[in-house]
């Protein structure tokens, strides 16, 4: 596997795991922390259990033996990534008076969609 796979897995599972545990176990604290109103706890939880069964599939990446399992993980990824992504942009391009935290979320989804797409059609 790539350096540059490894990377991003490595800091996928790093910020799912911070991320996801925080928004699991205390949503409307760890949302309010960081200047985002707190919206559904129930949908912010789900979130937070999104966020960590993706770091567990970058973990079972990182520790592949064979290039088809890491292929569907970065599937899953590219996916989440890209119609994270695209869902913000319905937003943000319609009204810019969003928080910074908002667009930095969008810039890490945008960035983590080219990630993994290249990292997935680089043989």
């Amino acid at each position: 596997m790539s350096t540059l796979r490894k990377a991003a897995f490595s800091i996928q599972a790093i910020l799912g795991i911070l991320f996801g545990a925080l928004l699991l176990v205390i949503p409307g604290r760890f949302l309010g922390l960081i200047g985002w109103a707190p919206v559904e706890p129930l949908l912010d939880r789900l979130l937070g259990a999104a966020f960590l069964a993706l770091a567990w599939g970058s973990i079972v990446a990182l520790r592949a033996k064979e290039r088809s399992q890491v292929d569907l993980v970065l599937q899953i990824q590219i996916v989440f990534s890209l119609l994270g992504a695209v869902g913000f942009a319905r937003h943000l391009f319609f009204a810019f008076y969003y928080p910074l935290m908002v667009w930095i979320v969008f810039a890490a989804l945008v960035l983590f969609s080219l990630v993994w797409i290249w990292a997935y059609f680089k043989k």
